[in-house]
């Protein structure tokens, strides 16, 4: 019986991940269930897992937690502190690494340090903080088991292979919901065109990035810390059909890739059974639907966050924190309205020009960097 935290359960990674634990109930428990915000939701998955342990980081919002759940055998805490402490739990197994943003980095490093196994759905952490991580999970023999479906196929693909022989890893992208638009028309895009995802069902952050194409840029920086490569043996594909999820290029000239139908719980799922495969009920690619595969290259100079990305990437240091930093802003304000959709680029673009380059920065500097660059979005956007 393998004991799991999920950090952020509330939420898409969280809720799906839930249901692969319910599926498998001689395998997994869920141990520890953490959210944000979202008390509701919290307290129903308290009482139907009945975890050991259970934290709500909006203090606000502990009494309800616990009364809701002061006749169970639940502990209940509340604060991000509490979140990055009940990771490091001596009943914990394996960590989910599934909070939103830049508040998913401390209590993954806490987990780390504390020797956990970590399965990985905030690419943030390593979109900020890359070769911190990297280091720290050298030191401490931890296992990093990607949960995005791209770096899921990536990890699957590399599988029996020897590191030296990878050429290029190959992330694919399915476009969003604006491939093929303009300029002129992502500029009078709205919140309610990005939400509409035409393969995915994901969270509101995660799809407005997936619209702008930042969350490839992401994925493309988390790859590099992932598989130790070369920002220069990474690249991005479209494939609309997002069956293909991603490849690898070796040496030879031999590209492999792992193909599967749009479903999250598929990589959930391997993340936690690892090394094992287990049987699911999950859909199969079935190619009398999807006759044809199709691949072109992104339009990074209409979809400007990618480009900005691959810069962030090959400049290193504290810029992708930064990129990262920027975007968080710019997605909320563009999610309230205070911001057009081709806006946000260009306030990343100037924050990232304004802020300090620290080439080799501590977790002291991530989170300087991380407060300041959020400190001139939110003056730049005149917001509160």
């Amino acid at each position: 019986m393998k004991k799991i935290a999920i950090l952020g359960s509330t939420g898409s990674i969280g809720t799906q991940t839930l249901q692969v634990i319910e599926a498998n109930p001689k395998r997994f428990r869920a141990e520890v269930l953490t959210a944000n915000n979202n008390a509701a939701l919290l307290i129903e998955q308290a009482l139907k897992f009945k975890p050991d342990s259970v934290v709500i980081a909006n203090e606000a919002k502990y009494v309800q937690v616990k009364e809701a759940l002061q006749h169970e055998d639940i502990k209940v805490y509340a604060g991000p502190e509490a979140i990055a402490q009940v990771v490091t739990l001596a009943n914990v197994d394996l960590v989910v690494a599934a909070m939103v943003g830049y508040s998913g980095l401390i209590p993954t490093i806490e987990a780390i340090k504390a020797g956990k196994n970590i399965a990985l759905a905030n690419k943030e952490t390593l979109v900020v903080a890359g070769e911190y991580i990297s280091r720290l999970v050298e030191k401490h023999k931890v296992a990093v088991l990607p949960v995005d479906s791209e770096h899921s196929a990536i990890f699957q693909c590399l599988a029996g292979e020897r590191q030296s022989r990878v050429e290029k890893l190959i992330l694919t992208a399915s476009g969003g919901p604006f491939r093929g638009k303009d300029y002129h028309f992502l500029k009078n895009v709205t919140p309610e065109m990005a939400l509409k995802h035409p393969n995915w069902t994901m969270g509101a952050k995660v799809t407005i990035d997936s619209a702008s194409l930042m969350n490839k840029g992401f994925e493309m920086m988390e790859a590099r810390w992932l598989f130790d490569v070369r920002p220069g043996q990474i690249e991005a594909v479209v494939h609309p059909q997002s069956i293909v999820h991603s490849m690898v290029q070796f040496s030879d000239g031999c590209i492999k890739a792992q193909l599967g139908v749009p479903d999250m719980r598929l990589p959930i799922q391997y993340s936690l059974t690892y090394p094992e495969r287990v049987d699911s009920d999950f859909g199969r690619v079935d190619f009398n639907t999807y006759s044809a595969l199709t691949f072109e290259l992104p339009d990074r100079k209409t979809f400007r966050n990618l480009d900005l990305a691959y810069h962030a990437m090959n400049r290193g240091g504290n810029v992708p924190c930064i990129l990262n930093a920027t975007n968080e802003v710019a997605v909320a304000a563009f999610l309230q309205g205070k911001c057009s959709f081709t806006g946000m680029s260009d306030l990343i673009e100037m924050v990232m020009a304004q802020v300090d380059f620290i080439a080799c920065p501590t977790v002291e500097d991530y989170m300087a960097t991380d407060r300041v660059s959020r400190e001139i979005a939110i003056k730049q956007l005149n917001l509160k």
